[in-house]
Formats: C-alpha cells, structure tokens, sequence
C-alpha cells in the first residue's frame, strides 16, 4: 500500500508537465485552423494552403513510431524534451515565416510549410511520449483513471483551440498563434526536467535506420494519397497511381527489412499477437470513421445552422463534455475490477448509433437535437479512445512500450486521413449531384465551391431559393457522409468481441499476469 502511495504521489507530481506537453500537441492544429485566413492574407500563396496542413500531418505521421522506437532503445525523459524542443524550434520559424528577417512577406508561405514540416517532427514524440511514460510509471491495473484524466485534457483541449484561435485573430498578431506555444512549452520543460525521474538506458544496438527510412517513404506516398486523391488530382492519374505504386513496394521492402533488423523499428512479432493486431486495426477504424465524418460537422453548424466559427467550436462542447465524463469513469471502473473488454464494445456501439442520428440530420434539425446527437457519439469515444491504448500497451511486453503506444496513434491518424480523404471525396460528389439536379450541372460546380469554402457571408446574400437549395444540399449530403461512417463503425464493436481480456499487470503479485500472456506469441 505504502508503495502504491508513493508512485501515485509521483505521478501526481509529473502529471501537470505531461498534460502541458499533451496540450501542445491537440491545441497547435485548431488555434492555426482559425488563424489561417489572417496568414493567407498576408503571406498570400492561397493555392498552396492545403500544404501548410499536410506538412505538419507529414511531419508528425512520418516522425511518430520513430520516436516510440528510440524511446524504448535510449530511455524516454530525454527523447521526451528533444521532441518538445523540436516542436518550440519549429513554433519559433513558423511565427518568424514571412518577417524581414527572412526577407519578407514574398516567399513566407514556402517558408510556413517548411517550418511546420519542423513543428511536426517535433509533434509526432509528444502524444507518444506521454502514453509511454504513463505506462513505464504506472502499472496497466492503475493506468485507467490516469488515462481517463488525460482524455479529459484532450477534450478541453480540443473546445479551447477554436476560442483561443478566434481570439488571436481578433485581437492579436497571426504569429501569435504559433508564439503561444512558448510559454507553454517553457513550462512543460521545466516540470519534466525537475521532477520526470526514469531509469536511464544505455543501449548499444543501432537504429534501424534502413527500416525508419523505408516506413517514412510509405506513409509520406499514403498521406499524399489522402490528401490530393479526388482534390488535387483524380483517383485515377498518374500522380496517384506512381504514390500508390511507391506505398506498396516500399511497404514490401521495409516489412523485408524489419524481419532481418536486430531491433526493428515496428517489431512485426508484435502482429503475431491477436490483441493488439484487433486494437490497431479497431485504431484505424475509429480514426477512419470519427475524425473523417466530424471534420463536416462545423460545415453543417456553420453553413445550415448559422453558427459563427467560434461557437460551432462551443457547439462540439456536448461531445467533449460526454466523452470525457465517460472517459473518467471508464478509467476508475478499470482500476477497480481490472476488467476493460467490455467497453470498447459498448463504446464502438455508441459510435454507430451517433453517427446514425447524425445521418438523420437535415436543414430543419435544430442547433440542441445536434448537440444531443454529438453528446451519443461522445459517449462512444468516452468508452473507445483511451481503452484501446491501454489495451495496445498491455498487451506487449515492458521493454516495447513505446512501440506500443505509438503504434496504437500511428494507425489512428492512417486511419484519420484516410477517411477525411475519403468522405470528402462521397461530399464532394454527392453535393454535385444534389445540385446539378436542383439548378443544372453549369451552376452546381460554382455553388459546390461556395459551399465547401464555408463563405457563409456570400451564400446570406444569394437569392432565396437558391439559398435554400444550396443548404438542403449541403444538408443532405453532409448526412451521407454520417451514413457512410456507420459502415465502418459497425466493425469495432464486433473486432472488440475477440479481445482476450489478458490480466492487467499490476503492483502486486495477485494482479500481474502471466508472462505469456503478454508476449508477442500468445494470442
């Protein structure tokens, strides 16, 4: 008991440095999301603004099983404060992109993209780091109610960004939005330095750097896929092909490479293993399924309930107040029996009973029936996101715990930008097809644009019935999108039925399981 007392005491104490750093990471992309039009007006490079996303995507995707790895191989505290140093590095040039000092506004948007690339490797150790040290400090018996705190931070985290970001723009320089990581980042420093206290590692064996460079490759071709298929350039160009051709082979050629490697950076034993193959491939389902159909959710708020910028970030609060309510409990529930196979059940049920309600919706569903349907799905996401981490960490071995955990985020965010690609491409389409049926194929494509700009300002000013057909358009084709989602949500409930529910290893002897249930070989 005393013991017990005495890591909880020390968790307590690194816990607010961790959450800061955690916050770094859910806060950047939304603060930016909203600043953006203030940047494009001054940089200007408006047919490049889908890079300065896809490079902090690319940065942090490409960095994150990388920074598991070498945290694993070198000890974590130190990877830890590299990876947020990284990150302040890269907040610091991108607040600098444009200014006199790198020669002005011409050539700042190149300059923006490069240095969020720098922002994202940086990101990718944040999330990672803060699962893994979780699981080297605390037993997985007691790492629920830890868990179900941190999914509390993210849905703050996540209501914050907007406001924070609208105040910025409204009151504030756009470098702001990027200079505001400094203090907290400062902070998260100094916490981690003074109090974070893990067994230093001095391990000999190389990086696997042939299989690093090779799984880089793979996912830079995957997440360019997902993000010019059906945008920049047809499904079926050659653009596409060639990176769907360089995905596969160089996929191919690292799985070769990793059963050779002496320590692989994604060890493939670790697939031989039923429990965590299910929680990546439910990891991706959720990804696929959740952040692919919310991204339309502040269309539908703004476009079809009139909701400014900000308050469709207030609106998401019923789901973020519910998954983290559910995420809280979930967590003291696994402390107390020791027992999770159930709620990823229960949450992959919620989901797909959120995304169904949100399918009904339609330009008469007022703004609080919305707010009832997000709060279901949250409930689902509640008793889903942090369960499947814990689930991926125990069931490895100690020593691949940060593979574990980066595994379980690397396969959430394939899974997130496969499905924002994919149910944009079924929007996109459907609302042509909704509007060349209302007022001809001439003018469906110059509606479908004002529509998915969001130009809430131009659609007030157009003539009534066009206005109508515009939003009944909008409507109907953002509800696709949610029944589309319900496919994929369906699956998770039914891949969690074939969990093992392995012991959770604990503090005392009565809790810990058996070494060969946790092992890569048992299944």
């Amino acid at each position: 008991m005393a013991e017990a007392v005495g890591r909880r005491r020390e968790v307590m104490v690194v816990l607010p440095g961790l959450m800061l750093a955690m916050v770094l990471a859910m806060l950047d992309n939304m603060i930016v999301g909203t600043a953006m039009p203030r940047i494009v007006g001054e940089l200007g490079g408006l047919t490049h603004l889908s890079w300065v996303v896809t490079a902090y995507v690319l940065g942090t995707t490409v960095s994150t099983p990388i920074w598991g790895k070498i945290g694993d191989l070198y000890g974590r505290k130190n990877i830890f404060i590299i990876s947020i140093v990284i990150f302040m590095i890269g907040s610091v040039l991108c607040g600098m992109a444009g200014s006199e000092l790198f020669g002005g506004p011409e050539g700042g948007m190149a300059e923006l993209i490069a240095f969020r690339a720098v922002q994202g490797l940086g990101a990718g150790g944040l999330m990672v780091n803060v699962m893994a040290i979780i699981g080297d400090l605390v037993p997985p018996r007691e790492r629920g109610q830890y868990q179900g705190i941190m999914a509390g931070v993210m849905s703050l985290a996540m209501i914050a960004g907007p406001l924070v970001g609208g105040f910025i723009t409204d009151h504030l320089d756009w470098r702001w939005a990027f200079y505001v990581n400094l203090p907290v980042g400062a902070v998260a420093l100094v916490l981690l330095v003074m109090k974070l206290h893990l067994p230093k590692l001095h391990n000999k064996v190389r990086i696997d750097w042939a299989g690093a460079i090779l799984l880089s490759v793979s996912i830079t071709a995957m997440v360019l896929i997902t993000t010019w298929g059906g945008n920049q350039y047809t499904w079926g160009s050659w653009q596409i092909l060639s990176l769907a051709a360089l995905a596969v082979v160089t996929l191919v050629a690292f799985i070769m490479v990793e059963r050779k490697a002496v320590e692989p950076i994604m060890p493939l034993q670790l697939f031989g293993n039923r429990n965590f193959t299910l929680i990546s491939i439910i990891g991706f389902l959720l990804g696929f399924a959740m952040f692919g159909a919310i991204n339309f959710l502040p269309l539908f708020q703004q476009m079809v309930q009139g909701a400014s910028a900000t308050n469709s970030g207030l609106l998401l609060l019923p789901m973020m107040g519910a998954a983290m309510v559910v995420s809280l409990f979930v967590g003291k529930a696994i402390t107390s029996t020791g027992k999770y196979k159930i709620y990823p059940i229960i949450g992959g049920v919620g989901m797909a009973v959120g995304m169904w309600l949100l399918s009904t919706m339609d330009v008469g569903t007022p703004s609080w029936l919305t707010g009832v349907y997000i709060a279901v799905l949250g409930l689902g996401m509640g008793f889903l996101m942090q369960t499947t981490m814990l689930i991926a960490q125990n069931s490895v071995e100690q020593k691949d715990l940060g593979v574990s955990s980066s595994a379980a985020t690397f396969f959430r965010s394939i899974g997130g930008s496969f499905g924002v690609s994919l149910f944009g491409a079924i929007f996109n389409n459907h609302l042509l097809s909704e509007l060349s049926g209302r007022f001809g194929a001439e003018a469906a494509e110059g509606l479908a644009t004002t529509g998915a700009r969001m130009d809430a300002a131009t659609v007030a000013q157009m003539p009534a019935q066009m206005r109508t057909g515009l939003l009944e358009s909008l409507a109907t084709s953002i509800s696709g999108v949610f029944w589309w989602a319900i496919a994929f949500a369906v699956v998770v409930p039914v891949l969690a039925a074939f969990v093992k529910e392995i012991p959770l290893r604990g503090a005392g002897p009565m809790d810990a399981a058996p070494e060969k249930a946790v092992t890569p070989a048992a299944g």
